[in-house]
Formats: C-alpha cells, structure tokens, sequence
C-alpha cells in the first residue's frame, strides 16, 4: 500500500507545485502595518486546499482580534489508532528590502529547481506537505491509516503572541499523541533531519536621546552629546574582541554538550568552506572545528543588533541627531530562563549608559528555549519514514532559531512527543530576500510524511 501511496506522491508532485504556488501568491504578512486582510485570505484558501485534500472537518478558529487559524481534522481511522497532530503556519515575513529581490516577491518563480517566493520555504511548503501527503492516502487507501488533526496558525511570524491562549481554548481539538511541527530544516539540502533542541528568544529595543530635536553638526559639533555615537559605544559593551557576550551571570546556566552530542556532531558533514559559502561570509571562513561550530549555534547564547537607525539613509546630511535606535536579540539555549536574561540583559544596559543621555528600553519578545530526548518510539518511527521519503538516513540535529511554544504545547498536551522536521535547507534565505524552496527536497519530505502516518500507525497503535 505505501508503495503506491508514494507513486501517488510523485504523480501528482507537479500539480502540488502549482498548488503552493497559488497559495504562496497570497502576501499574508503578519506584521503590524500589512494588510491583514492577506492573512484572512491566506486562512480562507488553506481551508480550501485541506478540504480539497480530503479532511472531512475543517474551519477557520478564531479568538477575539486576533489573526485567523485553521483546525483540520481526519479521525476517521477511529479510537484505536493514534492521532498525529500536523502543525504549520501561513503568514509570513515581510519583504524585507524589495530592491534586492532577483525576483517578484509574491510571484513564485522556478529557477534552477528551487522556487523563489517569500513563504514558499517558511512556511506555505510546510502546510502542502500536510494536504500532499494526506491527499496521497486518500487517493489511494480512501483515507489516512492514523487519525490526522491539522493546525495551522496565522501569527507565528509575530512571536505567536496569542499561542497560549488558543491552546487553552481549543485543547479538546488539538488532544494527539503525537506532534509534527513541519516549520524546520534540514542540515543540508537531501540530508533529512530532527530537531531535538531549540533556543528561546529574548529582544528588546533600546533609544537612547539626547536632544530635542537633530542639530547642524558644524554649529553644534563638540558640544552637545551626540546620541549615535553614544548607543554605538554601549552597544559594543555587549560582547567582548571575540564576540562572546560580556553580560555579568548570563552563562551561568549553560551547560556543555554531552559526549554524545559531541561524538555526534563529529559525524555530521560539516566543511568551513561550505559553511562560508552557504551563510554568505564576505571575508573568511567557518570555524574548522566542527564541534566549536555546533556548539556555538545549538548550545550557546548569541547576542544579535538586529536593526539600528538614527538618521535616514540617504536622506540625512551633516547632522547631529536627536536620538538613536537599536532592536537587541539575545538567543538562549536550554536552562536559560528568559525573564532572567532580559533582567541582566536591561541592567547592563542601565549600569553602562551615558549619563547625559535619556535610555528607553522596551521589550518586544520572550521566549524559552527547548529541548527533547530521542528516546520515544515516535523518533524511531520517524527515523524510518524520513529514510524511506530520501532515500538516506536522518541526522539528529538542534536548532538555533526559536519556536516558542514548543515545550507549552507539548505540556499542555500531556507530555506528547514533537517531532521537528521541515523542507528548509541552509540555501533557503527564509526570513531573507530571495527566500527560496528546493523542489527536490519538497518532494521528498512529502513522501517521507507520507510514509510516517504508516509509521506511526504501526509504532503507536495498542491493543
């Protein structure tokens, strides 16, 4: 049966491309300033193509203003098989900076078999895995082997601000014993992997003001402080000449990989040349040690100036500005508590501002971080499908990015186990100009889904 459920796959492979790319042309921006109006219609045609893939009960689920999810559900396996909850969300980043775009943000482009679009990668591929896949089942079995509830959300690239209150209200919808979350990557482009660990989040923007208004910096030059300079400077009491950061107690509760973990990265296909050239260094390489380069990454804090602005570039002449601007991310690794390191993270600043100058700090996100041990029979089970979706097997890997409610959902859910997986690859640039999806690795990770609801049928299912 699976055979023919990836023939399947495959068949109808070309007509999921159109598919997405007819929802990826929705700008569903989540962001505040966009048109929200995008996202109710991104919400409206996910309903669309998960009914068309065969889920018997779907709708649009709803709190009161916020922006719009989508619950499927396909428990038409019946009380004795497990039920996989699909996770996946379809707003999505801004543009960015348009002019560097080589192609029509909006307008899904095929070059060279990767598909150019903001949201093809993160995460609009993510909710065609979802229909594909069950699609497949249904076209060839008449339905799923398992039962299947899909959720998709609508602000997830807003820090899923209201995450916690959904789950609350839509607990019963969401009960499984098994979580999928399809918004990660692969370690490499055709290399399957799962994600056993992710950073939180801590950001805060900070302004520093010294003046009611800019001043000419002829007449004024040398006598009243001058705010950019002065968020420049307690910028860079940051971090040290190395770059680590220098915050009093901040690695107080990092703890070094494992063994394992080290042997592991050992293992994984790293070269510092191919590092450079996929994160796009300008001058130099990778670190040679490959253990050195994961850790940094997966288990150790980075500290990020995500934006800085004072005056308006290419619109600002011999001035001295009023006040200067900075958005500061720090990302934390597991058993770092956010709300301690946003305390140090604003004392610091605090202790090292200049006193001549005004210092607003507000913080703008919080999250934990994450992290599971591959111990439960589901990690097997998707160990197997993500091999027969590829074609080689997965790699155990962990996450720099943050998905903050993780570790709440799998709470709330009684402990279930989450399996992090995704279509991303290192060349993708989500979150970036010029986001991408390689077509190559979106086939097979519907395939491998594919394969995971027989999988999981046959690992999870008592009785």
């Amino acid at each position: 049966m699976l055979d023919r459920v990836l023939a399947h796959v495959d068949e109808r492979f070309d007509a999921t491309v159109e598919r997405l790319k007819y929802l990826v042309r929705i700008p569903s921006c989540s962001f505040p300033g966009f048109d929200h109006a995008q996202v109710e219609a991104s919400a409206v045609d996910t309903v669309a193509w998960l009914s068309a893939s065969g889920f018997p009960d779907v709708r649009i689920a709803r709190l009161p203003g916020v922006l719009p999810y989508v619950i499927a559900k396909d428990h038409r396996a019946g009380p004795g098989k497990p039920t996989l909850l699909l996770y996946a969300h379809h707003d999505v980043q801004p543009p960015l900076r348009e002019a560097l775009w080589r192609t029509p943000v909006f307008e899904p482009t095929e070059i060279d078999g990767r598909l150019y679009a903001r949201g093809a990668a993160d995460d609009k591929a993510g909710i065609a895995v979802h229909c594909a896949s069950a699609a497949a089942w249904n076209a060839v079995a008449g339905a799923p082997p398992i039962n299947l509830t899909v959720l998709i959300e609508g602000e997830e690239e807003i820090g899923s601000p209201h995450f916690a209150e959904f789950l609350r209200a839509h607990r019963a919808d969401l009960a499984a014993d098994c979580l999928v979350i399809a918004d990660l990557g692969n370690y490499d482009t055709g290399l399957p992997s799962l994600t056993t660990s992710l950073r939180g989040l801590v950001g805060v923007e900070v302004e520093l003001r010294a003046l009611k208004a800019p001043l000419h910096s002829g007449i004024w030059g040398g006598t009243v402080p001058d705010p950019t300079l002065g968020l420049c400077r307690l910028l860079a009491t940051l971090v040290d000449s190395d770059g680590r950061i220098a915050i009093p107690g901040l690695y107080d509760d990092v703890r070094p990989p494992t063994a394992a973990e080290i042997a592991a990265w050992k293992r994984l296909p790293y070269h510092p040349d191919h590092f450079a050239r996929i994160s796009g260094l300008a001058v130099g390489r990778g670190p040679d040690d490959p253990v050195e380069l994961h850790a940094r990454v997966w288990r150790q804090p980075a500290l990020s100036v995500n934006c800085f602005q004072a005056g308006v570039r290419g619109q600002t002449g011999n001035v001295i500005m009023d006040a200067a601007w900075a958005r500061v991310g720090i990302r934390i690794v597991p058993d770092m508590l956010p709300e301690r390191i946003r305390a140090l993270l604003e004392a610091h600043l605090r202790r090292h501002a200049p006193p001549d100058m005004e210092l607003t700090i507000t913080g703008k996100s919080e999250g934990g971080p994450w992290a599971t041990e591959p111990d439960h029979p589901a990690f097997a089970a998707a160990s197997r499908a993500l091999e027969r979706g590829y074609g080689v097997a997965p790699v155990l890997i962990g996450c720099g990015a943050s998905i903050p409610f993780v570790g709440e959902m799998t709470a709330a859910l009684g402990g279930i186990p989450a399996l992090l997986m995704g279509i991303e690859d290192p060349q993708c640039g989500a979150h970036a100009e010029n986001e991408s999806l390689h077509l190559g690795d979106f086939r097979k990770a519907i395939r491998a889904q594919a394969a995971l609801f027989a999988e999981i049928g046959a690992a999870l299912t008592t009785g």
